[in-house]
């Protein structure tokens, strides 16, 4: 799925198409009001031009998963670039173990990708940096007992199982909780989280908002819906940022309590500069 970054998009496509094993069929949803020009490419590609307001992730995943034919679904975002191996190997995986698979994502410097297709892979193996906080195996593949570490950024799953899941909920309206809350309701449902060490992809770098002010009503919104679901309050590292900033009242048992709202000037000093990753 993508909305905007197209030099982004055409090197998802492009590491798509260096791999090892092309994929059967790419879905694309593209959320752009007007849709984004595409060359050729050596695999099936399906453009579902989708124009949104905001950024409605569980719809957006839904449809491209409901378009989808083959056995294997491989959700990308759009900043992400493949390994020429990803395909490959998170399609094996996936067909050996009934499970979330996620595989590491390094995070590039600004201009580790200096435009459309102007990147090698050895290159970008490099400079990309390691998450601080998931850690994946060295080999082979583990399953991870902290389901709060799935990411949708790149992972795989069986359509099938996707579907009996029930995809992912869209009462989950824009940003934050939608991916947390399908791996919990994963995992109530017998279907557990895997780390591969199988193959890897590469988040291009865009600014990064600490906290991320420019999500903050549907940051609220989909926290409220979760913790009504779960019991407990997910991304409590904002909330307690915006309470620090005297947007909400700290979070509690009751439900949260605006006081203002970020003005223009607060989401502009909330984004860091070119040296954030993530």
């Amino acid at each position: 799925m993508a909305k905007g970054r197209r030099t982004h998009l055409r090197n998802l496509l492009e590491g798509l198409a260096r791999g090892t094993r092309l994929p059967e069929e790419c879905i694309l949803v593209d959320m752009d009001a007007a849709p984004a020009p595409l060359p050729p490419f050596p695999f099936p590609l399906r453009h579902l031009h989708h124009p949104s307001r905001g950024l409605p992730l569980a719809e957006a995943r839904n449809r491209a998963a409901r378009a989808a034919s083959q056995p294997v679904l491989v959700f990308l975002d759009v900043d992400c670039i493949p390994a020429a191996g990803l395909v490959e190997a998170l399609a094996r995986d996936a067909l050996a173990h009934d499970a979330l698979i996620c595989c590491e994502i390094r995070y590039l410097p600004t201009d580790a990708t200096p435009g459309d297709t102007g990147w090698e892979e050895r290159s970008l193996l490099v400079r990309g940096l390691r998450h601080t906080v998931r850690h994946f195996p060295e080999g082979g593949i583990r399953p991870e007992p902290n389901i709060g570490l799935f990411w949708s950024l790149c992972f795989a799953v069986r359509r099938d199982t996707f579907l009996r899941l029930g995809g992912f909920d869209e009462a989950y309206a824009g940003y934050g909780a939608e991916d947390t809350d399908f791996a919990f309701r994963a995992r109530e449902a017998g279907v557990g989280l895997l780390f591969t060490a199988s193959t890897l992809a590469f988040h291009q770098h865009h600014t990064v908002y600490d906290p991320p002010l420019q999500h903050f009503g549907d940051i609220l919104r989909n926290a409220s819906l979760f913790r009504v679901r779960h019991g407990f309050w997910p991304m409590d590292g904002w909330l307690a940022d915006f309470a620090r900033l005297g947007l909400i009242e700290p979070p509690g048992e009751g439900p949260l309590r605006v006081l203002r709202h970020p003005t223009e000037e607060e989401i502009a000093r909330a984004a860091c500069g070119p040296d954030r990753a993530y």
